[in-house]
């Protein structure tokens, strides 16, 4: 089972901090959109949720003032980082779908179970998932079944989860989805199958004027 949790690969998310949120004109293709892929929409309250979900499993998993803010000026970037995940999430449902690829609740419990029975239980396994992968408790179940989904479209393909065919898999996946990001965020590359930041010529003169502003 330690190979489970060392493969909790793409899916879980880097422990980084929140940018702040900028306003701009980029979110009037999508009004309240993070991102859309295919018919599904990533709202920015969605994706401000689950940045919640994250600082309140931190903050009640670093108990001490000190080392939380340590924890919080080590990172940069929740925001986008999990909003690149949630997309890969919905990118990796597609691919599997398409393949016929399933997963059942009972899977998603014996895999759970095998992990809760290591040492530590399900107090190591939460304190695991959210300092190394980002993943608060209440996602736990939602990422082991992603894992299996990855593993199994992999197994099909022939390869793994590191092999060209499951990644052209699921680059076919993005650009079928035709993922389109609010600017704010950057935007999205079907061959890398991440998120990258934009060119804006807007937001660098926006950052100079307050720059000279408070000179």
């Amino acid at each position: 089972m330690h190979r489970r949790r060392r493969t909790a690969l793409l899916l879980a998310a880097t422990l980084v901090t929140a940018a702040p949120l900028l306003t701009a004109c980029g979110d009037e293709a999508h009004p309240g959109a993070a991102a859309v892929v295919g018919d599904d929409r990533i709202t920015v309250s969605q994706l401000e949720n689950r940045v919640k979900e994250v600082r309140t499993a931190q903050r009640d998993a670093i108990p001490n003032d000190a080392q939380y803010k340590q924890a919080i000026a080590q990172s940069g970037g929740l925001t986008r980082e999990i909003l690149n995940n949630m997309v890969l999430d919905r990118v990796l449902h597609s691919a599997a779908q398409d393949a016929g690829v399933t997963v059942s609740r009972k899977e998603v419990t014996k895999v759970r179970g095998e992990l809760e029975d290591q040492p530590g239980g399900v107090e190591q396994l939460e304190r695991d998932w959210l300092q190394t992968y980002g993943i608060p408790p209440e996602r736990i179940d939602e990422n082991l079944r992603l894992q299996l989904e990855a593993q199994k479209l992999a197994a099909q393909l022939g390869t793994d989860t590191s092999g060209p065919a499951f990644w052209k898999a699921l680059s076919d996946a993005s650009k079928k989805l035709d993922v389109d990001l609010n600017p704010r965020y950057g935007t999205w590359d079907p061959e890398k199958n991440s998120r990258v930041e934009a060119k804006l010529p807007w937001l660098r003169q926006v950052t100079q004027a307050g720059s000279q502003e408070t000179a």
